[in-house]
């Protein structure tokens, strides 16, 4: 654990903050300026299909508590980021974290830790995250796209997330983009958005042109993975150029779809595959300015800045809100 900014005899308001995640949960404590005060990362226990996630969090939670003596009268809560749909602070079910049925996490993190607690969906955490001290900072809405392993999206409008009737809002990464496909996604459909422009999609459409074609590449002599190809295509390499370019024509156009939707002030992309940095900006973007509707043509794209903190402000920052429950 290593203490940022502490302030002692400090009575200004403090939320805690947790992004759960397949692997791992981050937790970190926050001023309400946005200023971290400490953050720890556990690993996600995999024993009785994460059985223990929410015990194990809790007990960190108190633990961090201890350790930097913040004064518990001034926690107003916590916030939780869960890769699931979330209503009513219950998660319906949650594929990473092997939960088949509904658990009400937020009333549990309650009885854990003597806290009040309220629960977003993961993307709809970074989504929030960024709007508050990251890319989308200064900006009221915004629609956040997480390019990974998968695709995840957050959408905030006017400060408040978009998440549906049943929590789904956002999710970017299903919508249908080849009607035609036989690119199965990991929910049960074929031709989602995930299967093309996520880190997964971007290796299989470059592995098939490769297969197609007898054009050189620096790409069959090494792993193909999303950085390789970015890599590649950054420089010159015509098989990695033209994957990159399928990419941001699938993901752009299908931004440009949401943005008709919704009308956010800025598009922010996050994830594993932005650290490409600018050739992943301008692949979207190109295809974006060409299929946007004309009043949102204009809507500025930019890089996510938190990285992998994203999930742990934005929960954060939804806990603030307890205050005034």
């Amino acid at each position: 654990m290593e203490i940022y900014n502490l302030e002692k005899n400090n009575s200004e308001k403090i939320s805690v903050g947790v992004d759960i995640g397949g692997t791992a949960v981050k937790i970190g404590l926050f001023y309400e300026n946005g200023k971290i005060i400490t953050k720890t990362e556990i690993p996600t226990r995999q024993d009785d299909n994460c059985a223990y996630v929410l015990s194990d969090t809790a007990d960190t939670v108190k633990k961090l508590i201890k350790e930097t003596e913040v004064d518990i009268n001034n926690i107003v809560g916590i916030g939780i980021g869960v890769p699931g749909p979330v209503a009513d602070g219950i998660v319906k079910h949650c594929v990473n974290l092997h939960w088949e049925n509904s658990v009400d996490v937020s009333g549990m993190m309650e009885r854990l830790t003597g806290l009040k607690a309220v629960t977003v969906n993961d993307a709809n955490a970074a989504a929030v995250g960024e709007l508050w001290m990251g890319g989308g900072k200064e900006h009221g809405s915004m629609i956040l796209v997480t390019i990974g392993t998968g695709i995840g999206g957050g959408i905030v409008i006017k400060d408040k997330i978009l998440d549906g009737y049943n929590g789904s809002g956002g999710e970017l990464g299903h919508i249908t983009v080849e009607y035609e496909s036989e690119r199965k996604c990991n929910c049960g459909r074929n031709g989602c958005l995930e299967t093309y422009a996520s880190a997964t999609g971007i290796v299989r459409t470059a592995v098939e042109l490769l297969q197609n074609s007898d054009e050189q590449s620096a790409l069959r002599s090494t792993e193909v993975s999303a950085k390789s190809i970015f890599e590649a295509a950054a420089a010159g390499d015509a098989i990695a150029v033209k994957t990159v370019d399928i990419f941001g024509k699938y993901l752009g156009r299908a931004l440009a779809n949401a943005a008709s939707t919704v009308d956010s002030e800025i598009i922010v992309l996050a994830g594993g595959v932005v650290r490409a940095g600018e050739i992943v900006r301008k692949a979207v973007e190109k295809y974006y300015r060409i299929s946007a509707f004309k009043t949102v043509k204009d809507t500025k794209i930019v890089l996510a800045q938190l990285e992998n903190d994203a999930g742990i402000y934005g929960a954060a920052k939804e806990a603030f809100k307890l205050k005034d429950n």
